[in-house]
């Protein structure tokens, strides 16, 4: 039951987080080893990978597991969580229980005991093992929650987002987790469409009892929309629509039919722009990095911490589509081993109101911060180790990851 799953173990306890730990991996699970309350809550909340279940101690040093738990609710909706407790915590167990948490075990217990309700728990968690769609934030986490559960009924939705922002790969994750999956999924590009009519005739006569998604749904004509209006009583399959305009003010104008809106839109998934997403556009970086670096000849031999600052502090107009565009003309322009930010930004070595240049000061802090992200993935999270290999106090790096907000 636990092979190939990923298990968060936030304990602080060297003896049973250890005897956890190998018991664990024994069983077949990948085990994420946390020992403090502020590094699960940045650990959970932007995972690398989806985190599958949550062991977690209710005591810890710098807090609690109910304080973890809580904060994580606040931004993103938790993996299910087991609280392991002692005699005297029972009622705050039982009150987690009450806030959403999904089971506790009260010191001491057997391994068997600790095994049985570990593995109950993900038999009764939803088995959505898909790839991170747009990145680890919460903004997109939610986002993906937002898609499982259209996929769980078959009403109208409309997704609403900024160019670039992910918006047929949210409709694609829909089709792909649904009931319909094995039917058609006809995308229509209305932007891209120079007949539009002919374009949304022939979608359809295609998607049988499949997905029909339209793209762009603000470049609707009055006559495409009374067609739609007139299948949408009568077509089998279902309909996921895009914009990227607020259709509350076309419906206001009168550029859009009201009835129609209502009709498409009973199910909303908002995506926030990727300049209120720094975690994602860096993430979507490293992604399409992945996989167009191997092209090159030769490759280079990584991104550095700048790059990854000016990723970050960038506004992104043109969304992903922007970010890869520069990608690949910085693959193909590059002229050392690492890409660096000038590579990503050529405009910054000519425009005089910016020279392209942190701060001495933002160097460094960009330098430690990988640095010290570096160290603490090595160590699987333990501080204490982590300071070893930084060759600091744990007191200086505990300041440092606070300064850094890690």
């Amino acid at each position: 039951m636990l092979k190939g799953r990923r298990i968060a173990l936030i304990e602080d306890d060297e003896i049973m987080g250890a005897s956890l730990l190998q018991r664990l991996q024994l069983e077949g699970a990948e085990v994420l080893w946390l020992k403090l309350a502020q590094r699960a809550i940045g650990a959970l909340r932007t995972p690398r990978a989806p985190i599958d279940a949550v062991v977690c101690d209710i005591r810890l040093p710098d807090g609690s597991g109910e304080e973890v738990f809580a904060t994580l609710c606040r931004s993103i909706t938790p993996p299910p969580f087991l609280f392991i407790t002692g005699q005297g915590e029972i009622d705050q167990a039982v009150r987690l229980l009450q806030a959403g948490a999904a089971d506790y075990l009260t010191k001491p217990f057997g391994m068997p005991v600790f095994l049985d309700r570990l593995s109950a728990l993900l038999r009764a968690a939803p088995l959505a093992r898909l790839p991170m769609l747009l990145g680890p934030s919460p903004a997109a986490r939610r986002v993906e929650d937002l898609a499982l559960t259209a996929a769980a009924h078959d009403r109208p939705v409309l997704i609403r987002g900024g160019a670039g922002t992910g918006k047929a790969l949210v409709a694609r994750r829909i089709h792909a987790a649904s009931d319909r999956r094995a039917a058609p999924f006809v995308h229509v590009n209305l932007a891209r469409e120079a007949d539009a009519s002919a374009a949304l005739e022939a979608a359809l006569a295609e998607v049988g009892d499949g997905v029909l998604f339209l793209n762009a749904l603000e470049r609707l004509g009055a006559l495409e929309q009374a067609r739609l209006m007139g299948w949408l009583d009568t077509g089998a399959a279902r309909i996921i629509a895009a914009c990227g305009a607020d259709m509350a003010d076309l419906v206001g104008s009168g550029a859009f039919r009201g009835d129609l809106y209502a009709r498409l839109n009973p199910f909303e998934i908002p995506i926030p722009p990727l300049r209120d997403r720094p975690d994602d556009a860096v993430w979507l970086l490293h992604q399409q990095f992945a996989t167009l670096n191997p092209r090159r000849s030769p490759p280079l031999r990584g991104i550095t911490a700048l790059a990854d600052q000016a990723v970050a502090g960038h506004d992104w107009p043109g969304g992903g589509r922007e970010l890869r565009a520069r990608l690949v003309q910085a693959l193909a322009t590059a002229q050392g081993d690492w890409l660096f930010p000038a590579d990503l930004f050529p405009e910054r070595q000519t425009d005089p109101a910016d020279t392209g240049l942190l701060s001495l000061a933002e160097a460094r802090d960009a330098a430690e911060r990988a640095q010290i992200i570096a160290a603490l993935e090595r160590t699987g999270g333990q501080v204490a180790e982590a300071a070893k290999l930084l060759r600091i106090s744990r007191t200086t790096l505990w300041e440092k990851m606070q300064k850094l907000g890690l």
